[in-house]
């Protein structure tokens, strides 16, 4: 099977923490209202961790969806499985402690359907690269979205 470019991307370590340094250093609104720099803590080391992942849906200034793109195997997801205190940096708020919170399989296919609606392009890209993972797996696509509920 011919490798999807949005596959590529997701395994490629250097490329999808890229975009973490800029967020740290204060200029993560360069990325756009998009995306959002993920602080969480390692369930196993207790140290920071760091992801950079777009807004699905921004539910109001304090309410953002993400998703995993690799599913429930994502160590960002999993580590907010575990520890769901988190911090978030967007646009020009940095460092805002938030929680995290998975949501229902309901809400999740709505706020898809609302994403795809949104941004037809982008959800062909992204589905079809990760149903290739998923297919790579042996395993279902299971996109897993995840409310950050950010405290002001």
């Amino acid at each position: 099977m011919a490798s999807n470019p949005v596959a590529r991307l997701l395994r490629t370590r250097w490329a999808v923490r890229a975009p973490i340094p800029l967020f740290r250093h204060g200029l993560g609104f360069l990325l756009g209202p998009r995306m959002l720099l993920l602080e969480h803590v390692g369930r196993s080391s207790g140290e920071p961790r760091y992801a950079v992942l777009e807004v699905v849906e921004r539910e109001d200034d304090d309410h953002l969806l993400v998703a995993s793109g690799l599913g429930r195997r994502s160590q960002w997801f999993r580590n907010l499985t575990s520890t769901p205190a988190c911090h978030v940096s967007t646009g020009f708020r940095r460092r805002v402690p938030a929680t995290a919170a998975e949501l229902s399989p309901t809400d999740r296919d709505a706020a898809l359907a609302r994403y795809a609606e949104r941004n037809p392009r982008a959800w062909h890209a992204l589905e079809s690269g990760m149903q290739q993972l998923a297919d790579e797996r042996g395993e279902a696509l299971d996109i897993p979205l995840v409310r950050l509920s950010l405290r002001p």
